[in-house]
C-alpha cells in the first residue's frame, strides 16, 4: 500500500557530503594525487559514494559544494547554512553538530577538492529517451474528480477502504475526510494541526501520524493520534517528521507495538513504542538511528517464526535494510540493498516477482524535491530478486524522471506482476507525458514491458496511488491522487492547467471485466 510516507525526502546530497567528509579526514596522499585519492578511496564506508558525473558543473558548484564546505566548517562564497531559520530551529541544527565552527580543511586542500569535482563533472546529463512515444494505455479508462472549488490539489495521505468502497483522505492543512464512491460526497473527520501522512486501522480505531512539517526541519513537531469513535488521544512523544506508522504485534503478547519512520532531516530514526497496559502509556526504543526512514514492511524473512521489518532509507545511505527479530523485541540490523545517495529513493514494495518462494522487492527512484534539482537519467524503477538467503539482485532498471511511487499487482489477470509507477517530478520538457506510466508485463522472465499512460495524465501532479475494486467487478482499479504545492519548478502552463481543472483525484478504472464479458 502506498501512502504519503515517500513525499517528505530532501537533502539527499547531504550524504553526498558526509562521504567526501570522511575521505578528507582519513587520507594523506601527495598533493598532486590527493583531490583523486579523496574521492575515490574506499574510506567512505558509511554509504555508497556517488560518481563525479552522477551531478552538472552548476549544481556541484552553486548548489552541493556549498553545503559541503560548511559541513566541514568552511563558509564558501558567503553560503551561510541557517539562513531563513528560526532561532529555536537555528539552535536544534547547532546541536547536531553538523556544521563546525571552524574549518576542518585547510583551505588549499579545499580548493584543489572543489576543482577537481568541477573539472570532472558534466555540463549536462543524459536526457532519458525524449524520442520515446507511450502507447495510449487501453485497458483502464480514466475518470476525473474534483472534490472542492478550491484550485489546485494537496493531498498528503490517500487509501482506498475496501468495506466502505471509498477513500481515506489527509491534506496540506491537517484534515482527515472519508470520499465515498457511492454517495460522491466527502466528509471531513477532524483536523490534526499538520498533514497527516500516514494511518493504521484497527477496528473502529486509528492511529494517525501527522508529519508536523513539511519541509525539511530539525523541529520534532510531528504527533501521533489514537483515534476511536468517542475519544482522541494524542501520544505525548514529539516526532521528528514521522512519514509512516506501522501497528503489529511483534512479541505475540496481544498487544500491537507502533513502528514509526521519523524522516527526519539531518537526524532522524526509525522507531518502536511499546505500550504499558498498566498505565496506558508507551516507551519509546530507537531500533535504527539514521535519517530518511520512509516505510517499514512486515515480513518474516528468515522463516524463523519471527516476523521482521524491512525498511527503505534515503537522506544519504540509501537503501533496504532487514531488521531480525530477536527475543524481547529486539533487532538486527542487516543492509542488503545499497543506493547512491542523489538517487532519491521513494518508494518500495515486497512480492514473490518470480514466483519461487520468497520475497523480491521493487523500488522507486526519483525524490527530486532538493537543491540538486534536474532530470536524472539513473532516477526510474528497480527490481531485485532475492536468492532465497535475502541477497538481492538488481535484475531490471526502468528509467523514468523523478519516479516517486507504485503499486505492483497482476492488474490484467494473466499471472504476473504489472507495475504502475507515479513520476511527481516528470522531465517537463522531453517527457511530460511520463507522469503516470502501467508497465503491462508481456514476458516476466525476460522483464520484457510494454509502457502505456493516459491521454490526460497531465491533468494533475500526481503523488499517491493506490488500487482497489472500486465498482466490484472483480478486478483492481487505479486510483491517483494529486498535490500541486509548489515544491520545486513546474512550467506554468502546467500550474496553469492544475489550477483551472482542479483534479483532484484520477480513477482509472480496469476494463478487464468488461472485455472478458
Amino acid at each position: 500500500m502506498i501512502n504519503s510516507y515517500n513525499f517528505f525526502k530532501n537533502l539527499k546530497y547531504s550524504g553526498l557530503v558526509f562521504s567526501i567528509y570522511i575521505l578528507l579526514c582519513s587520507c594523506n596522499s601527495p598533493k598532486k594525487d590527493k583531490a583523486v585519492v579523496l574521492y575515490e578511496t574506499n574510506c567512505a564506508s558509511c554509504h555508497i559514494l556517488p560518481e563525479i558525473n552522477s551531478l552538472p558543473k552548476d549544481i556541484w558548484s552553486e548548489k552541493i559544494l556549498p553545503e559541503m564546505g560548511a559541513r566541514l566548517g568552511i563558509r564558501d562564497s558567503g553560503y551561510n547554512p541557517y539562513k531563513g531559520l528560526s532561532f529555536v530551529e537555528m539552535d536544534a541544527v547547532i546541536k547536531t553538530g553538523i556544521f563546525p565552527g571552524k574549518p576542518m580543511l585547510d583551505i588549499r586542500d579545499w580548493e584543489l577538492l572543489k576543482e577537481y569535482i568541477i573539472s570532472n563533472a558534466p555540463d549536462s546529463l543524459q536526457v532519458i529517451g525524449d524520442s520515446v512515444t507511450p502507447v495510449e494505455l487501453s485497458q483502464f479508462t480514466p475518470t476525473r474528480i474534483s472534490l472542492d472549488s478550491t484550485k489546485g490539489a494537496f493531498f498528503t495521505y490517500m487509501e482506498f477502504k475496501k468495506e466502505k468502497k471509498g477513500l481515506m483522505l489527509g491534506d496540506l492543512y491537517g484534515n482527515l475526510s472519508e470520499y465515498s464512491f457511492a454517495t460522491k460526497q466527502n466528509n471531513r473527520i477532524g483536523r490534526f494541526g499538520s498533514p497527516v501522512v500516514s494511518i493504521e486501522e484497527d477496528g473502529d480505531n486509528m492511529i494517525v501520524a501527522a508529519i508536523g512539517s513539511i519541509r525539511p526541519s530539525e523541529l520534532f513537531s510531528g504527533r501521533l493520534f489514537e483515534v476511536s469513535p468517542d475519544t482522541i488521544k494524542i501520544i505525548p512523544e514529539a516526532l521528528h517528521r514521522p512519514v509512516h506508522v506501522l501497528a503489529h504485534d511483534f512479541d505475540k503478547d496481544g498487544i500491537k507495538e507502533l513502528v514509526v519512520s521519523e524522516f527526519g532531516d539531518i537526524k532522524g530514526q526509525l522507531s518502536l513504542f511499546r505500550k504499558r497496559t498498566e498505565e496506558e502509556t508507551y516507551t519509546k526504543h530507537i531500533l535504527l538511528n539514521q535519517p530518511g526512514t520512509i516505510k517499514a514492511e512486515i515480513s518474516d524473512m528468515n522463516n524463523d517464526g519471527k516476523d521482521d521489518l524491512v525498511i527503505l532509507t534515503a537522506q544519504g545511505d540509501e537503501g533496504i535494510t532487514i531488521l531480525y527479530q530477536d527475543n524481547d523485541l529486539k533487532f538486527r540490523p542487516e543492509k542488503v540493498i545499497r543506493f547512491s545517495p542523489v538517487y532519491g529513493s521513494s518508494a518500495f514494495q515486497m512480492i514473490d516477482y518470480d514466483h519461487d518462494g520468497d520475497d523480491d522487492i521493487i523500488t522507486v527512484h526519483g525524490d527530486n524535491a532538493d537543491k540538486s534539482f534536474v532530470p536524472k537519467p539513473y532516477h526510474g524503477m528497480r527490481i531485485h530478486i532475492n536468492n532465497g538467503k535475502n541477497s538481492f539482485t538488481e535484475a531490471y532498471f526502468y528509467p523514468l524522471n523523478g519516479a516517486t511511487a507504485l503499486e505492483a499487482v497482476d492488474f490484467d489477470q494473466d499471472g504476473d506482476i504489472d507495475i504502475a509507477l507515479v513520476a511527481s517530478f516528470p522531465d517537463y520538457q522531453n517527457r511530460a507525458d511520463f507522469s503516470f506510466v502501467y508497465l503491462e508485463n508481456k514476458n516476466e522472465l525476460n522483464f520484457n514491458f510494454s509502457e502505456n499512460t493516459f491521454k490526460d495524465s497531465n491533468s494533475g501532479r500526481w503523488f499517491l496511488i493506490d488500487t482497489g475494486d472500486i465498482d466490484n467487478d472483480g478486478d483492481e482499479d487505479i486510483i491517483l491522487s494529486s498535490f500541486t504545492y509548489a515544491f520545486t519548478p513546474v512550467p506554468k502552463s502546467f500550474s496553469d492547467r492544475w489550477n483551472d481543472e482542479n483534479v483532484d483525484i484520477m480513477v482509472l478504472e480496469n476494463n478487464l471485466s468488461n472485455s472478458n464479458d
